[in-house]
């Protein structure tokens, strides 16, 4: 006995919006709280900077317009002069620029002699990870005892060699280099915990390919290690360009920007003409925050790019 079946006259219920474009909106509702974090703290904040600068402010009172002429008595446009502690603090950053990107190579080397196996390696890895896990300040510290002109370390070691006394945070021509090697401390540990994670991920295949090819030391590193840890590496880039471009805390306890103002970077100087005592004059200091910015920007932008065109390339 066989039944007929009856088809369904009834049309089909039409979809909602949201369910037509599920599919691409739900990682958007995963972003959505990111996005807006990074808009309140980031985004709206460098506009902020950016209007504020173009006032006259004591960051209590009315807010004066003056256009471009903090920018203009910062850069030295016009007749005025460049102001000299600008100048001062945008060639030491310069400096911590330079000096700041040989925590990477050094971080490099030391990540690939605690990949080794060799006994007792976990004491060697807690020692080389001891500087990421301290505070700044205390690394500023510490490193004030050690350059001290009579009882700091470096100068008990130098004497042993029949050299004087060396007051490095005392003098003007070595006191910007005594916290740039003091800052290098924990930032090659940093350097040196990103290029581990990376040498976790490198393919064991394509190196023992390499090995049977005859491949081994710097070769080996160059063309089959170093390609597959170009992640890690722009990550060190970035973090470590803007360690150095912000460096601030290390300037304040060592030095407090002395002597006479030769220490003094960007960030520190911003500081003082913002929120000092001798200053409060908040739209010079962000002037001064938006140089620092855009200087910053135009780095990573150019690491972006360089990364972009070497992915492209590989493709």
């Amino acid at each position: 006995m066989t039944y007929a079946t009856v088809p369904d006259t009834h049309p089909p219920k039409p979809r909602g919006w949201y369910k037509r474009n599920e599919i691409a909106l739900t990682p958007l509702l995963f972003l959505a709280p990111a996005i807006l974090f990074f808009a309140v703290y980031v985004i709206i904040p460098i506009g902020q900077s950016f209007w504020i600068s173009l006032h006259e402010w004591d960051g209590l009172g009315e807010a004066e317009w003056v256009g471009t002429a903090n920018y203009e008595r910062l850069l030295g446009i016009g007749e005025q002069p460049m102001d000299r502690k600008f100048e001062t603090s945008f060639w030491n950053n310069i400096k911590w620029l330079i000096l700041y990107l040989l925590a990477i190579p050094a971080g490099l080397f030391i990540a690939l002699f605690l990949n080794q196996t060799v006994r007792g390696i976990r004491i060697y890895k807690s020692l080389f990870f001891f500087p990421f896990v301290i505070s700044q300040v205390v690394v500023g510290l510490v490193f004030s005892w050690f350059y001290l002109p009579r009882e700091g370390l470096l100068n008990a070691v130098i004497g042993l060699f029949g050299f004087g006394p060396v007051n490095i945070l005392g003098d003007p021509s070595l006191a910007t280099y005594g916290i740039i090697a003091a800052g290098l401390w924990p930032q090659t540990a940093y350097c040196m915990i990103l290029y581990l994670t990376g040498l976790n991920a490198v393919d064991p295949e394509q190196v023992e390919a390499a090995r049977l090819d005859g491949a081994k030391g710097w070769r080996m590193l160059w063309y089959v290690i170093l390609p597959q840890l170009r992640p890690a590496t722009f990550i060190a880039f970035v973090v470590t360009i803007i360690g150095a471009l912000r460096s601030f805390d290390l300037i304040s306890v060592m030095t407090n920007g002395g002597p006479f103002g030769s220490t003094r970077v960007l960030s520190f100087y911003m500081f003082e003409e913002s929120l000092s005592e001798f200053g409060f004059r908040m739209g010079y200091g962000a002037a001064i925050a938006v140089v620092l910015f855009f200087l910053m920007l135009g780095f990573i932008l150019y690491f972006l790019w360089s990364m972009y065109r070497d992915e492209k390339g590989a493709h």
